[in-house]
């Protein structure tokens, strides 16, 4: 029976702890599906760069409204999806490759890991060879999540994609039907439409993006119901197909939709539930994460987890920062470090793009706690205007006293402009001190928050 050191369960965030700090131990790495996790093969990078290209297809058909006139005259699909996993797929090889032939004191199974008992785990090969048992010092989980389907299409027989496939398609659909109200619906939203696709929305819920603050939610939902068929509180029923590839919807507001592609986008769910941790004497937290505590352990001593299997933020960035907290914590043993959540970022890369950090405005309201607001139009500052820009704004939540509660965008280059303001909360700068104490770049997009920081009504 093998026994190593350590053993990682997950080729993504956990495989970036081993550094040559590692290399005097016995490593090993369990990984069942393709090496690199969610974020490399079929989460942010890949879609972000069918993002950039739908982006660009956008702009070119909006460019009239500037005195320019342009067509998309051709989209290549498969140009576009051979430009993206053409580097994708070999980076993923690569790297497995690496730890496999060119790491001595790591061990790569290419298997399902289940554990048998505290700290032991069963491997069983993806080509179907029999399990290897192995036992390990410490295990960190890093097994990630997967996407999650409803019963109601799962089990009708229909033929659906996933975030985990949709991207390879053969050819473009004339007509596609997106489950789901969240950020993976709004990005593949976007992105099908603009490279021409009839792309029809339902989702479960009032409106989209329910996780946002109201007002982003509110605008989006607006702004989105011009660009596609949108369908609230109207998940489906029934599925089914044709003889002719047609994929009929029933949907619960008694409407019906046929469609040629379903994607199914209703969130993701961790991986936790597969390992059979309960062999450990762990126990999964009602919305099945494994739980851990601040330095990232387990309830069982040497079991370590991060990223989507444990972390209530479903977010590459999150897991990368708990990857370095593990790797510290292993290394370090007798000086732990502590995990930080307390101003987590986020972004939807669809169009418009939305960012937000800390707390939305019903959270500050039905907390009772005092706070004043500002909402800065895109357009009223000078770059905005350049940009012809009537939808885009920027949230900024505040206590009386300046303190910084949350902030909240819409618009182009959301991403890249609520970091100032990520920036300033975790170091405790206080709204008047970020507006007054620097200069900004005058015409430049960052103005936006200059004035939505000196808009603030904050106590005298």
């Amino acid at each position: 029976m093998p026994h190593h050191d350590l053993v990682i369960i997950g080729s993504g965030s956990g495989n970036s702890i081993l550094d040559s700090r590692f290399e005097d131990q016995d490593v090993a790495i369990v990984e069942h599906g393709v090496f690199g996790g969610t974020c490399l093969n079929v989460g942010c990078i890949p879609t972000k760069m069918y993002v950039y290209a739908s982006d660009v297809a956008e702009t070119i058909r909006e460019a009239g409204r500037y005195g320019i006139d342009a067509t998309v005259d051709k989209v290549r699909w498969s140009d576009i999806r051979d430009r993206v996993f053409g580097r994708i797929d070999p980076i993923s090889a690569g790297g497995r490759r690496y730890r496999d032939t060119e790491c001595s004191n790591i061990t790569l199974y290419q298997g399902h890991a289940r554990f048998t008992g505290e700290r032991e785990l069963s491997v069983a090969p993806t080509d179907g060879s029999a399990a290897t048992t192995v036992t390990a010092d410490r295990i960190v989980i890093a097994a990630g999540s997967r996407p999650t389907v409803p019963p109601v299409i799962a089990e009708s027989g229909v033929p659906f994609h996933t975030s985990d496939d949709v991207m390879r398609l053969e050819d473009l659909p004339r007509r596609m039907t997106i489950c789901g109200g969240g950020y993976i619906a709004a990005e593949f939203a976007h992105v099908f439409d603009a490279l021409g696709v009839e792309v029809t929305v339902v989702t479960r819920g009032p409106a989209l993006l329910r996780e946002q603050d109201e007002l982003v939610t509110q605008r989006f939902t607006a702004v989105a119901r011009e660009r596609f068929t949108v369908h609230t509180d109207a998940d489906p029923t029934a599925a089914e197909q044709r003889e002719d590839g047609t994929i009929v919807l029933r949907l619960r507001n008694g409407e019906t939709i046929e469609t040629d592609a379903l994607l199914i986008a209703t969130g993701r769910r961790p991986n936790g539930d597969r390992l059979d941790v309960a062999a450990t004497g762990l126990e999964l937290t009602d919305d099945g994460r494994v739980p851990v505590d601040e330095y990232q352990r387990t309830p069982v001593e040497g079991i370590w987890a991060l990223g989507d299997v444990s972390s209530p933020y479903q977010l590459k960035h999150v897991a990368n920062h708990e990857a370095r907290v593990v790797q510290h914590n292993l290394l370090h043993p007798d000086a732990l470090r502590l995990t930080s959540h307390r101003f987590v970022p986020s972004a939807v890369f669809t169009h418009p793009q939305v960012a937000s950090v800390g707390l939305r405005e019903q959270d500050l309201r039905d907390r009772g706690t005092p706070y004043v607001v500002k909402v800065q139009a895109y357009g009223d500052v000078a770059f905005g205007w350049a940009m012809e820009d009537t939808t885009g704004f920027a949230k900024v939540l505040a206590a009386p006293d300046g303190t910084l509660l949350g902030a909240h965008f819409m618009g182009p280059q959301a991403s890249s402009l609520i970091q100032v303001l990520v920036q300033a909360m975790v170091f405790g700068q206080k709204a008047q001190e970020v507006a007054t104490g620097q200069y900004w770049i005058h015409p430049a997009l960052p103005e936006l928050i200059e004035n939505a920081l000196l808009g603030l009504p904050l106590a005298s």
